[in-house]
């Protein structure tokens, strides 16, 4: 796993990802933080996100997906269920969500160039150091990319 500062979006659309993956409530929301750029930036993904059933706690651990071309960047965007509600009160992060994703992640996107934000560690409140380690052991491999959001 490495560390880059930047953009995520923009680094996907420049090509340096095949599939860019990131934490979603079971609410169907895509309300605030990386999820709100990606529902505006890739409406498919909000679209995909929006035929799963809201606030069904059976989306933990799942993802939802869709493939798009953007110029010809071909690009996979993940949506995985890894908060059951959203809000900034409390920790809503489920790290046996995330390590269901992961697992997921591995077996459907083998060998492919992977970025991802802070995955559950923003607006989840989830604690890097136990989210990073799952991503390595699950990840142990491939070739993740951690995104730390700076604007450009």
């Amino acid at each position: 796993m490495k560390y880059e500062n930047g953009d995520l979006i923009k680094k996907a659309l420049n090509g340096e990802f095949e599939v860019i993956v990131h934490g979603c409530n079971c609410f169907n929301t895509m309300g605030a933080g990386i999820a709100k750029q990606i529902k505006y930036n890739f409406p498919e993904a909000y679209q995909v996100d929006s035929i799963t059933k809201k606030g069904d706690k059976e989306k933990l651990g799942k993802c939802s997906f869709v493939q798009i071309n953007r110029k010809n960047i071909y690009l996979t965007i993940v949506n995985a269920y890894t908060q059951y509600r959203y809000g900034r009160e409390k920790v809503s992060t489920y790290y046996s969500a995330i390590r269901k994703c992961m697992k997921w992640i591995k077996e459907n996107f083998h060998d492919k160039k992977i970025g991802m934000p802070l995955i559950g560690a923003g607006l989840g409140g989830g604690d890097w150091k136990i989210i990073s380690r799952i991503i390595n052991q699950e990840l142990e491999g491939e070739d993740v990319t951690i995104v730390k959001y700076r604007k450009d």
